[in-house]
């Protein structure tokens, strides 16, 4: 069968993805209320309560869902501020990105990823027959745009930059985004973590046929579960991604959880401020540690380096208690943990398990 199977797909590598809390509770041997788990930049209060209960009320579960997600489309719109025709909603953005690529990439055309940055890049590009082009953000993870620009030629169809970047924190301006654009290429800005960070460059959408911004449920509404991100789009690609999109790519859950979680956003602004003063907090006592060197982040997670020690060895101790946050060995994360922020209980047994290691 391999001899079917196209070879850059066996070659390539998968991508790793984080687990759900009954695995890591069956990994710890602990029950799931007492994982902690700070791994995937969830959001650890939760979806709405009003969330919920429009789960338990929606009638039509046995209904495909709107295909062209008309309702859907139109409150993301009113969220974001411009008109309907400009936003597609997604299985996630994971999805949106892989559609992104399906859409302009030919086998062997180029994609530039900055890293270290959201695997999901470099995965779907290869996935879609494109070509990775690597340009490393310099020392203090901030995008080279120069580089970007030296690394461009005639099969280079798109840029990714994430703001805030996954896993580093760190954002760019609105100036080194409008100097990407400028190049002609497909730009797409993943603002995954927005809520957190609060900078955008969505209202410069349409005034470019070459900008793309990228959002998600997953990070700060407590739905990564339902799987439901959306995209801002230039109007004249967003004909052709519904063309290709599967047809009931949102399921009726996630509609439903999207439009009650618009209509209940004080109850996320809560969360989102109590996320943001945590995250503060968190910095500072990872920092007076003295082995670790945290990163100042703008979105829900904090980056550090291990000063003094292995970072694969903490890892595995904080599992060994039950707690879970992602450990990095590769280029330019050699020797680096990232912690999701937590509730303060959660930031006080992370800070006590460290220290315990110091």
């Amino acid at each position: 069968m391999e001899k079917l199977i196209r070879p850059e797909l066996i070659a390539m590598k998968a991508y790793t993805p984080i687990e759900p809390v009954e695995i890591l509770s069956a990994r710890s041997r602990l029950p799931a209320g007492k994982v902690i788990k700070l791994d995937g930049n969830e959001n650890p209060y939760g979806c709405s309560p009003d969330v919920r209960q429009a789960l338990a009320d929606y009638a039509y579960y046995h209904i495909y869902p709107d295909p062209e997600q008309r309702e859907l489309r139109e409150a993301l719109a009113k969220y974001v501020g411009l008109d309907g025709g400009h936003v597609i909603a997604g299985s996630g953005s994971d999805e949106l990105i892989d559609l992104i690529l399906r859409l302009l990439l030919e086998p062997g055309d180029k994609v530039i990823n900055c890293s270290p940055t959201f695997g999901m890049y470099p995965f779907s590009t290869e996935v879609c027959g494109g070509r990775v082009i690597e340009v490393a953000r310099d020392e203090d993870f901030a995008v080279d745009v120069a580089a970007v620009k030296r690394a461009l030629d005639k099969r280079t169809k798109v840029i990714f930059i994430a703001s805030p970047n996954n896993p580093t924190g760190n954002i760019i301006s609105e100036s080194e985004i409008l100097e990407l654009v400028d190049t002609g290429r497909i730009v797409v800005v993943d603002e995954a973590y927005f809520e957190f960070s609060g900078l955008t460059v969505v209202n410069l959408v349409p005034n470019y046929s070459n900008l793309i911004v990228l959002r998600t449920f997953s990070k700060w509404a407590g739905l990564a579960g339902l799987r439901v991100g959306y995209g801002i789009f230039p109007v004249e690609i967003v004909s052709y991604l519904m063309k290709i999109k599967q047809p009931y790519n949102v399921n009726a859950a996630a509609q439903v959880a999207v439009l009650a979680t618009l209509d209940d956003m004080g109850y996320l602004q809560d969360a989102i401020k109590k996320i943001i003063a945590e995250r503060e907090r968190l910095f500072i006592e990872l920092g007076e540690l003295g082995w670790l060197k945290p990163y100042p982040s703008r979105g829900n997670f904090i980056l550090c380096s291990v000063l003094d020690g292995n970072a694969e060895e903490i890892w595995r101790k904080l599992q060994s208690k039950g707690i879970f946050i992602r450990y990095f060995n590769v280029t330019r994360l050699s020797n680096c943990l990232r912690t999701s922020v937590g509730k303060p209980e959660d930031t006080d047994a992370l800070i006590g398990a460290l220290k315990e290691m110091g």
